[in-house]
């Protein structure tokens, strides 16, 4: 056989090969969409944490942390500078000491008046009885005068006394008279235009009821006081949280991946000036319609890693339909429909050896089981 002929004979073999190959692949269904389909890989992503300062601003005095270290829930990561904050910590704190002193003051008065106001009711009850008597005593000293002033005037008419006896009695009638009136007079002055109705008991003095009336009004001023240093307590324990807010702790346990603000810089509420890698790992996955079928979030999916071929398990988290470009387009020589993707999203437990970046394969079998 000459070389051209064993040539001929070499590619006849090789395109035979080749045509055959192909038809079994084709038979199979192992061409590039049929493999996509029995197998879904996904790259392990870490969720990130965006932190900030909860509505505080400040001059940030003190970075804690740099990229690459591992921190802990409630490390401190950064601190604002607390000047301004304890400074009106501190003026709050006397203007509520200022204002304790101010009710205690008032509150030491309201009780002198208080105690004034029942003094002087018991001694006005007493010198109103004193003064009662003595009424009564210079009425009693003008009736005793006026019969006296009507005897000796019928003596006087019958001729039987001088008329300058008669004149002496109506002198002590009217001195009488006269001593009863001013009696009564100091009498209406210690009832102070209350109705006199014989007895002290349930005699309401008007002074007396001014007097309480005052001591009222101080505890309308105490209470006004006391107000106001609720107010400032208030205020006082929003600038405390105010303070706690300039210390910035991790959230959560996890590796600082950037630090976005350096010590010096002013920072302002709300602005990221850490990202955090969380613990928190998934990975996406997109499925046919007749994978997904089966599935449901909550499911609990295994996995494999590429590297090292470590096995770990996951649970879905997200079942969702896929946006248009993950759909199974008609591109394979059989002539396949489209066909509708879903994303499926599923989030692993921290496992040793497996960190993200890595890529995750689920084979076909995990959906047909189901």
């Amino acid at each position: 056989m000459n070389p051209k002929q064993k040539a001929e004979r070499v590619g006849i073999i090789f395109l035979i090969l080749l045509i055959v190959g192909g038809a079994v692949l084709l038979y199979r269904g192992n061409d590039a969409v049929a493999l996509g389909v029995e197998k879904k890989e996904g790259i392990l992503t870490a969720e990130q944490v965006k932190m900030s300062f909860d509505s505080v601003s400040g001059r940030l005095l003190k970075q804690a942390v740099k990229e690459g270290d591992i921190v802990k829930k409630g490390d401190v990561v950064m601190e604002l500078d607390p000047t301004d904050t304890d400074l009106a910590i501190a003026k709050t704190k006397a203007q509520i000491a200022q204002l304790d002193a101010q009710i205690a003051g008032k509150s030491g008065r309201q009780q002198g008046s208080s105690q004034k106001a029942d003094n002087d009711e018991t001694q006005s009850f007493r010198q109103i009885d004193q003064q009662r008597a003595a009424v009564s005593a210079a009425a009693a000293t003008l009736r005793n005068s006026e019969l006296d002033y009507n005897r000796k005037a019928a003596l006087v008419e019958a001729g039987a006394m001088a008329r300058s006896d008669l004149d002496d009695a109506t002198m002590a009638l009217e001195v009488a008279q006269a001593n009863v009136e001013q009696q009564q007079q100091l009498l209406d002055k210690l009832l102070s235009g209350a109705q006199d109705t014989g007895t002290t008991d349930g005699l309401a003095l008007p002074t007396i009821a001014q007097e309480r009336a005052d001591a009222a009004n101080i505890g309308n001023d105490i209470t006004a006081l006391q107000e106001q240093r609720r107010q400032l307590l208030v205020t006082l324990e929003e600038l405390k949280v105010k303070k706690e807010r300039l210390v910035l702790r991790a959230p959560e346990d996890g590796k600082v991946l950037k630090v976005l603000a350096k010590e010096g810089e002013m920072v302002s509420p709300s602005t990221p000036v850490v990202l955090l890698e969380s613990q928190r790992s998934y990975y996406d996955i997109y499925l046919s319609e007749q994978q997904a079928a089966g599935l449901a979030e909550g499911d609990t999916i295994t996995g494999t890693t590429v590297a090292g071929k470590k096995q770990v398990t996951g649970t879905i988290r997200l079942l969702t339909q896929a946006p248009s470009f993950a759909d199974l387009k008609q591109s394979r020589e059989k002539g396949q429909a489209d066909l509708s993707a879903f994303l499926v999203r599923i989030y692993i437990e921290p496992t040793n050896g497996v960190q993200p970046g890595m890529t995750i394969g689920v084979n076909e079998r995990e959906f047909a089981k189901r």
